[in-house]
């Protein structure tokens, strides 16, 4: 069994920015070193008879490769969103009614499940939409020497045996979803969910900067 060495707990810039679009509900662009996405929320509003839930509403997340038509990679990403999401909105505040959430990869330099996440949550507060928590999105790599790497770049993650993206909750610091890929321990595991809890602090405190920003702009 394989033994972590060392962690790189090293976040690279983040950027934000909200309200971009005029059409959606909610908009947001994040940045994470050398990787963006772009985040629009789209409700809530009428929904499908057939989709129809009783007592809540419908939350339908849809991702956008920069190339090309979206394919199984983008199909198990909208669930990790999907299931992070509804983790925290309060869907029963709108019964029979949907919500999309439309996700457009601008460009990949690694950590883009994480960055998924981080901008969806920035949408869904620029939305308005009622929200039990906030989460934010870390990707570990474990490198085949065993270090810990959060916040991978393309090339760190194509020399890692293994990668980690866990959705955090800003209330209890709660792991709220986990999508894996490669081969590790247990222990290698929980030593990167403490890491990600650990950087996640740093995520919570830009969002929290960035909606001050915002609604200081808005009341000037």
């Amino acid at each position: 069994m394989a033994e972590c060495r060392s962690s790189t707990v090293n976040l690279r810039e983040f950027g934000c920015e909200q309200n971009l679009l005029s059409r959606p509900d909610g908009s947001a662009s994040f940045i994470q070193g050398d990787t963006s996405v772009l985040a629009a929320v789209y409700g809530p509003a009428e929904v499908k008879v057939s989709k129809e839930i009783y007592d809540r509403a419908t939350l339908e997340v849809i991702i956008q490769p920069k190339v090309g038509l979206p394919s199984v990679k983008e199909r198990a990403q909208e669930q990790c969103v999907r299931e992070s999401c509804e983790a925290s909105l309060l869907l029963s505040f709108h019964p029979r009614s949907s919500l999309t959430l439309v996700l457009q990869e601008l460009h990949n330099d690694g950590s883009l499940l994480s960055c998924y996440l981080n901008a969806s949550c920035m949408a869904m507060m620029d939305a308005g939409l009622p929200m039990s928590c906030l989460f934010c999105g870390v990707t570990c790599a474990i490198h085949t020497d065993g270090r810990i790497i959060t916040d991978p770049t393309a090339a760190q993650e194509a020399e890692s045996r293994a990668l980690l993206t866990f959705a955090i909750d800003s209330k209890e610091r709660r792991v709220m979803m986990t999508s894996t890929k490669g081969s590790f321990s247990v222990h290698e595991m929980q030593q990167c969910i403490a890491v990600s809890q650990t950087v996640s602090e740093k995520i919570f405190s830009f969002h929290r900067e960035s909606l001050k920003r915002r609604y200081s702009k808005s009341v000037l």
